[in-house]
C-alpha cells in the first residue's frame, strides 16, 4: 500500500486530528516518510480529565480509569508487533522550562516503522483507542529521531 493510500486509511479510522487526541495527516505523513528501517521512539504526555469524555456517553468512569482500558489492549499489542516501553511513569516536573502539567510520561519505542504501523493497524487497538481519547484532557506526542 502506498503513503497516500495508508495515511488516508490512517485519517479515516481515528480521525482528522482537529480534536488534539490523534495525530493530523501532516503528522502521519512524517511517519510515513520516515525510512522504512528507522527506529521510531515517542515520548507521550497525558493529562487525564477527572471524568472521561466518551463520545457515546458511555462509561461513567475517571480519565484514569478509561486509561486503564486502553493500556490493557495497547501494551501487549505494541509488544506484539515488536515495541517496547521504555518508561512509564507518573508526571513530576519540568527541570528546564516553562512549567507544564501531566499526569503521565509514557517513552515507546518500535524498531522499525512497520511495528509502529502494525499497531495503529490493529483492529483490537484500534477498538481501545477510544478509550484513550476519552480519557484525555490534553495529550503531546514527540517524535525522537534516531
Amino acid at each position: 500500500m502506498n503513503t497516500e493510500t495508508l495515511q488516508k486509511q490512517l485519517v479515516g479510522w481515528y480521525g482528522d486530528g482537529s480534536n488534539g487526541a490523534v495525530p493530523r495527516p501532516e503528522q502521519w505523513a512524517r511517519i510515513l516518510h520516515r525510512a522504512p528501517d528507522q527506529a521510531i521512539t515517542l515520548i507521550n504526555f497525558f493529562k487525564f480529565r477527572e471524568v472521561a469524555d466518551y463520545e457515546d456517553g458511555g462509561a461513567h468512569v475517571s480519565g484514569s480509569e478509561a486509561f486503564d482500558a486502553y493500556a490493557a489492549v495497547s501494551i501487549p499489542t505494541m509488544k506484539r508487533v515488536g515495541g517496547e516501553f521504555l518508561l512509564v511513569a507518573p508526571f513530576e516536573a519540568l527541570l528546564i522550562g516553562k512549567d507544564e502539567d501531566w499526569d503521565l510520561v509514557a517513552i515507546g519505542a518500535y524498531p522499525n516503522r512497520q511495528a509502529f504501523l502494525d499497531l495503529y493497524q490493529d483492529a483490537a487497538y484500534r477498538a481501545a483507542f477510544t478509550h484513550r481519547t476519552a480519557a484525555c484532557a490534553l495529550q503531546k506526542v514527540l517524535i525522537a529521531g534516531t
